[in-house]
C-alpha cells in the first residue's frame, strides 16, 4: 500500500463532517502513546506551556534517579535513554523557550548526577550536542531574551572551559 501524500489527506479531510473527524483524531489517539500526548498539550497546554515545562522535567528527573550509574558504560546507556525520553517530548513543542529549559534542565542534571566525571566521549559528546542546541536556540530568540538565556548557556559550558 502506498501512502497518500498530505495534500491528498488533507482534502479528503475537508470533505468529512466534524463527527467523522472526531471519532478519526480520537482513533488516532489510541494507537499510541505520543499521538496521545501530542494531542493532550495542543488541546489543554497552548496558551501555557509551564505546565508542560513541569511535568517533562519531572518525567526527566524520575529517569535519573532510576537511571544505573554503577559503571561508565551503564551510564552511558542511561544517559542515551533519558535523551530519547527528551528529544521525544521534545517534538511536542515548537516554543523555543520552552525548548531552551527543557534541554537546559537535561544537562544541569547530567552535571549533578555525575555523568560528565566519568569523562566518556560519548556522554561528553551527548552533553556537548544538547548545549549546542541551546546556544542555537537562543540565536533564534529576541535580544532582551537572548541576554537572558546567556547567563544560562554560560554555567553549561562552564564544564568544558
Amino acid at each position: 500500500m502506498q501512502i497518500p501524500s498530505l495534500s491528498t489527506i488533507r482534502k479528503e479531510l475537508q470533505h468529512k463532517e466534524p463527527k467523522e473527524l472526531i471519532e478519526l483524531i480520537l482513533h488516532l489517539s489510541k494507537l499510541s502513546r505520543d499521538n496521545k500526548a501530542f494531542l493532550y498539550f495542543k488541546l489543554f497546554d497552548t496558551e501555557t506551556s509551564t505546565l508542560f515545562i513541569d511535568t517533562l522535567k519531572e518525567e526527566l528527573e524520575i529517569a535519573f534517579f532510576k537511571a544505573n550509574k554503577n559503571n561508565y558504560y551503564l551510564a552511558k546507556k542511561s544517559a542515551q535513554s533519558i535523551r530519547k525520553i527528551l528529544n521525544k517530548n521534545l517534538k511536542l513543542t515548537k516554543d523555543p523557550t520552552a525548548r531552551i529549559e527543557i534541554i537546559s534542565f537535561f544537562c544541569k542534571k547530567l552535571q549533578e548526577f555525575g555523568y560528565l566525571e566519568y569523562r566518556h566521549p560519548v556522554i561528553e559528546n551527548l552533553y556537548a550536542l544538547q548545549v549546542g542546541k541551546v546556544e542555537k536556540l537562543i540565536e533564534k530568540l529576541h535580544e532582551d531574551l537572548q541576554y537572558d538565556y546567556q547567563k544560562l548557556l554560560e554555567t553549561l559550558k562552564k564544564p568544558y572551559q
